[in-house]
């Protein structure tokens, strides 16, 4: 049978049922609609569910801090400020109840903000990965101190928001940090390994300014591409037949659905932004070699002395180890 400016419907063969009952064909296709709806039914997973406040909004960033669960006197003094990357939504944070960073964080007694970069328009297009840094990133964190009245803090910066928390305590020397943690941070590009996401950022790989002109700001679509391509059996096929076989355990499925919403949901990047980072950051290596300049001035990795947690996988293929350890040699914090 045909529909009237559809394509012919496929036609079934019989073979592909043989030696299956009705009921065994029922049950398959039972559990196939069921899976189609758990995958399209991620794509609104309730996330972020943590209660909190906006205290601060600049254009599209707004930060945020998360309602105290434990009284005054059993709270850290010291608040934490989560700073995550530019591409993805924070809400990996705080993906749902008992699955939660944040939420452990403030049951904990700390005194959580965080910093929600929020999804550039074409109007955002001229935004620098360093304006992230002077003129989001440092007043948060004065507006961070003025509610918290907090003399110092903690910073914590997890991907490219790691980078950009290393960037600012670097930059700004006197900045009120006790204590840094990166988590992931892609900050040498001296010899990227093949493999990691730095690849597709290689000169003879990517026309940058094309890029760029063509869509002003680099879609996320796109980005989302970039990171499954590097791993394609596994996020093409092997995250869905992971969440098909747990269809019956529901608290499987939930913590995938949330998982799989973040994936998914992956926003712009900035023009201006994205074309120095690939320029200035990852082809040029300025932040290592030193040459790197903010306002003029420049970025000396040895102006970092707060104690410096840093985090790496050793399995990661989007930010590979070798991009983050360097970093140790050439701060000058003692507790590192």
């Amino acid at each position: 049978m045909s529909v009237p400016g559809h394509p012919p419907a496929p036609k079934f063969d019989p073979a592909f049922t043989a030696g299956y009952s009705p009921e065994q064909i029922q049950r398959g296709l039972t559990r196939y609609a069921q899976g189609v709806k758990v995958v399209v039914d991620s794509l609104e997973a309730p996330v972020g569910l943590t209660p909190k406040e906006t205290v601060w909004t600049l254009n599209k960033t707004k930060l945020y801090r998360y309602i105290p669960t434990r009284p005054e006197e059993e709270r850290h003094p010291v608040p934490v400020l989560l700073v995550y990357a530019l591409i993805n939504k924070p809400f990996i944070f705080d993906l749902a109840p008992d699955r939660s960073y944040i939420e452990y964080m403030v049951d904990q007694g700390f005194d959580v903000f965080l910093l929600d970069w929020g999804s550039p328009g074409p109007e955002d297009r001229h935004t620098t990965f360093d304006d992230y840094i002077t003129q989001y990133l440092h007043r948060a964190v004065r507006k961070m101190q003025r509610v918290s009245g907090a003399k110092e803090i903690t910073m914590l910066g997890y991907c490219l928001g790691a980078t950009l928390a290393t960037v600012y305590a670097a930059h700004y020397p006197d900045a009120p940090i006790r204590n840094l943690i990166l988590l992931t941070a892609p900050i040498d590009f001296s010899s990227p390994p093949e493999g990691s996401m730095a690849m597709w950022l290689e000169e003879e790989r990517l026309d940058v300014d094309n890029l760029v002109g063509a869509f002003d700001n680099v879609p996320g679509e796109l980005i989302r591409l970039w990171a499954k391509m590097l791993k394609p059996a596994e996020n093409f096929v092997g995250a869905y037949v992971s969440v098909w076989k747990a269809l019956d355990d529901r608290a499987a499925v939930e913590g995938w659905q949330a998982i799989n919403r973040w994936v998914e949901d992956v926003i712009p990047f900035a023009g201006a932004a994205f074309r120095q980072f690939v320029q200035e950051y990852v082809r040029g290596n300025e932040l290592i070699k030193g040459q790197h300049e903010v306002e003029g001035q420049r970025v000396d990795l040895a102006n970092i002395d707060a104690a410096l947690l840093n985090i790496v996988a050793k399995y990661d293929h989007l930010v590979a180890q070798s991009q983050s350890e360097s970093l140790m040699d050439l701060v000058s914090s003692e507790d590192k």
